[in-house]
């Protein structure tokens, strides 16, 4: 029965297993946002524009902290896809039982941290004295959820890897649901402000978390899950960490700039960091929806390289990338146009909703350039180069964007927030580039390692 799920992605048409597989992905990872989107909504109807941006504000904090472990399950995705299409029932079971112990483990040290380092690392952003105190207890709450997040960022790497992306989504609409209902519970009628949305937050987690534990359990096929088999296995644990860390060290290094950002947006009035937690929640959803390409990229790409059909690799590539350029323009472009309607979802206040429309006239109309960089990334990973797009990253996004603060930012005319949101394109743009140049690099050394393989493809004729 589970086996319906599944999807051959080295076979058929590319880009029509690809929408396939994004469709779903696209529409969980919007459920997901809703999860922040309803907090901050319903803090900012009913508990006032601090309360929201006392959330908003930490989310690049609770970024810089989970995605170098979040980037782990990506270390997962590449190594059970590969699994996978090389059909090795025994490399998937024992990267299946290897990864949710490792899951629980990574949850743990989250929350330790987030409970006990909070305020630490909020007056290290400059949180202004008004919202430290909502941001440090909403933080404590959130990150007391970590266990489960990983639980279900790492159940959900192995289950696209197989190519199945519909449970996730069935698990994160209930879970989406209760969130709502209990923010709704916790705000307005039990009064909780802050505290309400993140316990909601967590235990929402908490539902789509045992639903995954619960597929995988219940699952017949290769990714059956025993939790008595619940082990680390050395060999499994070392290919996860040499994809996964330098993944999960590249989403750390973009937050980190991100924290960087926000840290200068701070001191800025209350106003301008309210409509720019705001704008950030609206173009949640439009990364949310070019990312489906970047782990479409991973899955099909590391897919491919088991089961050893390097020739199609060329075309994931054209079909990924013309996915999330298409994407990222509609979207971002939709976003700035219905800006004012959208912003004022989360705040009536019209100084509010013009700072916010002042970030998405920079970052949403240019969003599409980022969507590009991710596939990049994504092909290099399947590919098996995790390092290379690390040190691009290292130095194209959190470099560049940290030196422009630095420099730029300091000149007195152009000290502002539009000065802040510009580091964004220009990032993307230099960083999309040398990782095009990496990819060529990499894309002919496997061509003259694989050639034997090649040769016979083409003998085969499986070019497609």
């Amino acid at each position: 029965m589970a086996k319906q799920y599944q999807m051959d992605m080295c076979t058929g048409s590319v880009l029509k297993k690809m929408l396939l597989f994004s469709l779903p992905l696209m529409a969980s990872g919007v459920l997901q946002l809703l999860f922040n989107a309803a907090d901050v909504i319903v803090l900012g109807k009913y508990a006032g524009d601090n309360s929201m941006g006392a959330v908003g504000s930490t989310s690049s904090l609770i970024n810089m902290f989970t995605n170098l472990f979040v980037g782990l399950s990506v270390g997962v995705n590449v190594i059970a896809a590969r699994a996978h299409g090389a059909n090795s029932a025994s490399d998937m079971h024992e990267t299946v039982h290897t990864s949710m112990l490792l899951s629980l483990i990574c949850g743990a040290i989250l929350a330790v941290i987030g409970v006990i380092l909070a305020p630490e690392m909020l007056v290290l952003m400059n949180a202004t004295e008004n919202l430290l105190p909502l941001s440090a207890l909403y933080l404590r709450i959130y990150f007391l959820g970590m266990p489960a997040m990983m639980v279900y960022n790492f159940g959900s790497a192995i289950l696209r890897a197989v190519g199945d992306t519909k449970r996730p989504l069935y698990f994160l609409t209930l879970a989406g649901a209760i969130n709502v209902v209990l923010n709704l519970l916790f705000v307005i009628l039990l009064k909780m402000d802050v505290a309400g949305v993140a316990l909601a937050t967590v235990i929402s987690q908490c539902v789509s978390a045992g639903l995954t534990v619960r597929c995988l359990i219940k699952d017949k096929t290769e990714i059956h899950l025993e939790l008595r088999m619940l082990r680390i296995r050395r060999r499994i644990l070392l290919s996860v960490l040499r994809v996964g860390i330098p993944a999960g060290f590249q989403g750390t290094i973009f937050s980190l700039s991100n924290v960087v950002i926000q840290s200068s947006i701070n001191p800025f009035l209350d106003d301008v960091v309210n409509g720019n937690s705001a704008a950030q929640s609206v173009e949640g959803f439009i990364y949310m929806a070019m990312n489906t390409f970047h782990q479409a990229a991973i899955s099909f790409t590391g897919q491919h390289m088991g089961a050893k059909k390097y020739r199609r690799i060329p075309r994931i590539l054209a079909c990924s990338l013309l996915c999330v350029t298409v994407t990222g323009l509609s979207l971002g472009w939709l976003a700035f146009g219905f800006g004012r309607p959208l912003l004022s979802i989360y705040s009536k206040q019209t100084a509010v909703i013009d700072a916010g429309m002042n970030r998405l006239a920079v970052i949403a109309t240019t969003y599409a350039l980022c969507g590009m960089m991710d596939v990049m990334v994504g092909m290099l990973r399947g590919l098996g180069s995790s390092v290379m797009p690390m040190i691009v990253s290292l130095l194209g996004a959190c470099g560049l964007r940290i030196l422009w603060i630095a420099t730029i930012f300091q000149i007195p005319e152009f000290h502002t927030v539009t000065t802040i949101y510009l580091s964004y394109p220009i990032s993307w743009a230099i960083t999309l580039f040398v990782h095009v140049i990496c990819y060529i690099v990499v894309w002919r050394r496997l061509k003259q390692r694989e050639s034997e393989y090649f040769i016979v493809e083409e003998k085969a004729g499986l070019v497609q």
